[in-house]
C-alpha cells in the first residue's frame, strides 16, 4: 500500500525533533519526541508506554492478536536518538527541518534511525488495519543508541518476561547498494577512549619557553601516529590476539556484493584508499579491526596567530573490533600502550568510554532463510547479500544476552546515506518498501 500524504507528514513531524542524545541542552526535546511515539503507537493500534530510566525515556508498545493462541513474537528495536547536527557541520540546510531533493529526504535522523524505524511501524499499522499482523509484535524504541545505550539492558532486564520474543528484528545497517536487498549477519564491536596530555600548567608564551617545554600538542600527535605501523595496523600489543578468521564463504559473499574499491572511494569522496594489506575494502570494513582518531583538540583554535605553548592536547579514540575482541579487554590494552609510550615530560589522562561487543550469527540457521526469503519478496524478487557490517549496534549482543534470542539485521540504509555526516539522506520510497518487507517478515517467520 502506497505510503499517504498523512504517513509523510507524521515522518517529518518524528524528523523535527533535535534529539542528540549527546547534548544535555536536548532533553526536552527527547522527553517530546519520546511522548510522540507513545501517541503515534496508541493511533496506529498498538498499546504503548513510556519506561523512564536515568537518561533518556524508552518507549515500548506491543500487538497482540486477540484470541490467537501461540503465535510467534517479534521484537522490533530502533531509536529515536540521533547524531549531532549543526550548519556549521556542512548542512545545506536546516538539519531539523526535513525536505525533499530528487526523492530524498535530506534530515538528520533520516536514515539512522527515524526513517527505519517509522517505515517498520508504518508496517504493522497496515497489517492491524487489515485484520492483523502475521505474528504478535513489541517494539522497544530506544533514545540512547547513538551514546552506547547505556540504560537499556535494565530496561531489558526488568521487562524480561513481557519483551519475551522469538527473535529481534533491527533496520539500521547498510544495503550494499540501491535496491540491493541486504541481510547483514555481523557487526563490529567498539571501544571509546579519551585522552588528555597536560604538559605546563597553563598556556605559556611560545616565544619565552618554546624549546625549553614539551609541547603537549607535539607529544599526542606522536602518540597518535604510533598507534599504527607503515602497514596500517594497529601496533597495540595484543590486539589482534583474539580477532576471528572469516571463512571461505563470507569473503566471496563479500565479493557478491559487487561493492569495488573504486566504490567505497567514490562513497568516502576520499582521493584514495589504503589499509591492511590482504584484504579488499569492504572485506577491511567488516572483517577487519581498527583504530581511529575521531577528534583531537589543543593550543589555539581562534582566527590568526596566537604564539602559545598550550598546557593541554586530547584527542578522542574509537576501536572497531570483529568477533571475538572484547571492548573492555583491548580499552584495557589500548590504555597501557598510551601510557607506556607516553614520555614522562607530560602527564597522561586516559577515560574509558562505551563499549559494545562485535555481533555474528549464521544467516543460513534458524530464522536467517526466513529473513531472507522476506527481503527478496520486498525487493521483487532479487537476490539477497550477506554484509558484515563495519558500525556497531551495542544492543544486539545484550538482546542476545538478556533475552536469548538472535537478531535479524534488515537494513534500509544506502551507504552513502551520510548517516553521521551533514545533509544525511533516506529515499522517501524506502518507507513504502520498508513496510512491505516488515508484512513480509512477519508473515515468513509466523511459518518457520
Amino acid at each position: 500500500m502506497p505510503v499517504s500524504e498523512k504517513d509523510r507528514s507524521d515522518y517529518f513531524d518524528f524528523l523535527r525533533f533535535p534529539t542528540v542524545s549527546a547534548d544535555p541542552a536536548r532533553d526536552q526535546a527527547m522527553r517530546d519526541c519520546a511522548n510522540w511515539l507513545e501517541k503515534k503507537f496508541g493511533e496506529m493500534g498498538l498499546e504503548a508506554e513510556i519506561v523512564a530510566t536515568p537518561g533518556a525515556p524508552v518507549v515500548l508498545a506491543k500487538w497482540s492478536k486477540p484470541g490467537g493462541g501461540r503465535r510467534r513474537r517479534v521484537l522490533i528495536y530502533g531509536h529515536y536518538d540521533v547524531q549531532p547536527a549543526e550548519m556549521g557541520d556542512g548542512w545545506t540546510g536546516d538539519p531539523f527541518e526535513p525536505r525533499i531533493m530528487d526523492g530524498m529526504v535530506l534530515a538528520r535522523g533520516s536514515t539512522d534511525n527515524k526513517g527505519q524505524i517509522f517505515a517498520h511501524m508504518l508496517g504493522v499499522a497496515e497489517a492491524i488495519r487489515e485484520g492483523g499482523a502475521a505474528t504478535d509484535v513489541v517494539f522497544v524504541v530506544e533514545g540512547e543508541e547513538e551514546v552506547g545505550s547505556d540504560n537499556l539492558e535494565a530496561v531489558l532486564r526488568a521487562r524480561k518476561k513481557e519483551l519475551k520474543c522469538d527473535v529481534a528484528v533491527i533496520s539500521d545497517t547498510n544495503m550494499a547498494g540501491p535496491d540491493q536487498p541486504t541481510l547483514t549477519y555481523g557487526l563490529r564491536g567498539i571501544a571509546a577512549l579519551e585522552v588528555e596530555l597536560t604538559g605546563p600548567s597553563h598556556d605559556l608564551h611560545s616565544g619565552v619557553y618554546g624549546g625549553a617545554v614539551v609541547n603537549p600538542i607535539k607529544v599526542l600527535t606522536q602518540l597518535l601516529a604510533g598507534l599504527h605501523d607503515e602497514r596500517f595496523r594497529v601496533t597495540v600489543s595484543g590486539f589482534y590476539k583474539k580477532v576471528r578468521k572469516a571463512a571461505a564463504w563470507e569473503r566471496k559473499a563479500a565479493k557478491d556484493l559487487g561493492v569495488s574499491d573504486n566504490e567505497v572511494r567514490r562513497q568516502a569522496g576520499s582521493p584514495a584508499l589504503a589499509g591492511e594489506p590482504g584484504f579488499t575494502a569492504i572485506e577491511r570494513i567488516g572483517m577487519r579491526p581498527t583504530a581511529e582518531i575521531n577528534g583531537i583538540t589543543g593550543g589555539y583554535q581562534g582566527p590568526g596567530p596566537k604564539t602559545v605553548l598550550p598546557s593541554k592536547a586530547s584527542a578522542k579514540l574509537t576501536f572497531r573490533l570483529v568477533p571475538h575482541q572484547d571492548p573492555a579487554e583491548i580499552a584495557g590494552l589500548v590504555e597501557r600502550h598510551l601510557r607506556k609510550h607516553c614520555p614522562k615530560t607530560v602527564k597522561i589522562k586516559v577515560t574509558r568510554h562505551h563499549g559494545g561487543l562485535p555481533y555474528f550469527c549464521d544467516p543460513k540457521k534458524d530464522f536467517g532463510p526466513a529473513a531472507a526469503r522476506a527481503l527478496s519478496q520486498a525487493w521483487d524478487g532479487k537476490k539477497v547479500k550477506y554484509l558484515l557490517e563495519g558500525g556497531t549496534i551495542p544492543i544486539v549482543s545484550v538482546i542476545r544476552k538478556v533475552l536469548g534470542v538472535e537478531t535479524l539485521l534488515v537494513g534500509l540504509s544506502l551507504p552513502d546515506c551520510r548517516a553521521h555526516g551533514p545533509d544525511e539522506t533516506f529515499p522517501i520510497s524506502y518507507l513504502e518498501r520498508g513496510a512491505k518487507m516488515n508484512r513480509a517478515l512477519l508473515r515468513e517467520i509466523s511459518e518457520v
